[in-house]
């Protein structure tokens, strides 16, 4: 499903260069569920956002679904998103002017999925409790629904892969939990390879497996479950 090879990450500033990422290889399986630990500058986000393809890494490649994104120009990386990738962040990233209805639909109708969009947002929203917040806009929402409607955008477009980063880190520990829920459900539900960055020793619990960046490098990589082929 994902496959990293080689993968290296240098930030140049002046005459600085520091090294984010240091040929990191990674395969992540079908389904699974993969938590990225570590300390603060060790690396995960910058990995994440190579993912995603939201930057370029300084070399190595990067394979979803057997296509290798580092070849890919802008125009090609947005296709490729729209049909395959789903993105929670830990700040929501709602666009204030929406409703929650419209914030789930937008994904779907920008990959030219219309028809579909008003039903799915709405089976959606229900699914994450929030069937009577429908016409409500972000400002109207806390910050536990703004994640929910978050977590309902993400899944919108049936995404074969979703990238989560830090999705509990501004909620407290009860709503965090809340959410965590309902993520690891809708993800089992429909059937999503999940990579998620995390503080969190509770969610990275209940992910298949924990990777541990140190200094741009894996230093650890342990299943906690056994995935079915």
């Amino acid at each position: 499903m994902i496959e990293v090879r080689k993968l290296t990450k240098t930030l140049t500033s002046g005459f600085h260069s520091v090294e984010v990422l240091k040929g990191i290889d990674l395969t992540v399986r079908k389904r699974e569920v993969l938590a990225i630990e570590g300390p603060s500058g060790s690396g995960k986000s910058t990995l994440l956002g190579l993912i995603a393809g939201f930057d370029s890494p300084t070399s190595g490649s990067i394979r979803l679904e057997g296509e290798d994104i580092t070849v890919m120009d802008e125009d090609q990386l947005a296709l490729l998103r729209g049909r395959k990738l789903g993105f929670v962040f830990q700040s929501y990233n709602l666009i204030p002017t929406l409703t929650a209805e419209e914030n789930v639909m937008l994904p779907m109708e920008l990959s030219g999925r219309s028809a579909s969009a008003l039903e799915r947002a709405h089976e959606l929203l229900e699914a994450v409790g929030l069937r009577e917040r429908l016409s409500h806009y972000p400002a109207q929402l806390s910050g536990g629904e703004q994640q929910r409607v978050a977590l309902a955008r993400a899944f919108a477009g049936s995404p074969s892969i979703l990238l989560a980063d830090e999705p509990t880190g501004n909620l407290d520990s009860a709503t965090g939990k809340l959410v965590l829920d309902l993520l690891l459900e809708l993800n089992r539900r429909e059937g999503t390879t999940l990579v998620l960055v995390t503080h969190d020793p509770a969610l990275s619990r209940l992910a298949d497996r924990i990777i541990r960046l140190k200094d741009g490098t894996i230093v650890d990589d342990v299943a906690l479950k056994t995935l079915k082929s």
